[in-house]
């Protein structure tokens, strides 16, 4: 079945809903199958992880012509209490450093924008 990504087994460092928001800070008017192909997930579960940082208050959208622009709420406090006062921002901050690492590491250039901006 084509689309369909690879599976994974075994643990991993970063939870899915936090690769998702990393996807959608690198680009904020990301469509969900592009989004499921750079996170290696279903476009299905792309949708349900939406559903969920949007019911908590961690993203938002807006409907742009055919397609959604995405808003992180930069401020906010992530869920679990061992990462008590660490903010999104801060999250994504950390996440956007590796990925340029990488960038730079594969010989690409880093993108150099602040994906919190608006």
């Amino acid at each position: 079945m084509e689309g369909v990504p690879e599976s994974h087994t075994g643990w991993t460092f970063l939870t899915n809903h936090a690769r998702v928001l990393a996807a959608i800070a690198d680009n904020r008017t990301a469509r969900i199958r592009d989004i499921a192909a750079h996170c290696r997930l279903t476009e299905r579960a792309v949708q349900k992880i939406i559903a969920d940082l949007e019911q908590d208050g961690y993203l938002s959208h807006t409907r742009t012509g055919r397609g959604n622009t995405y808003i992180i709420e930069p401020a906010k406090v992530l869920r679990h209490p061992a990462e008590a006062g660490l903010t999104v921002a801060a999250l994504l901050s950390l996440l956007v450093h590796d990925e340029a690492a990488r960038r730079q590491v594969l010989g690409a250039h880093p993108k150099g924008s602040d994906p919190l901006a608006t």
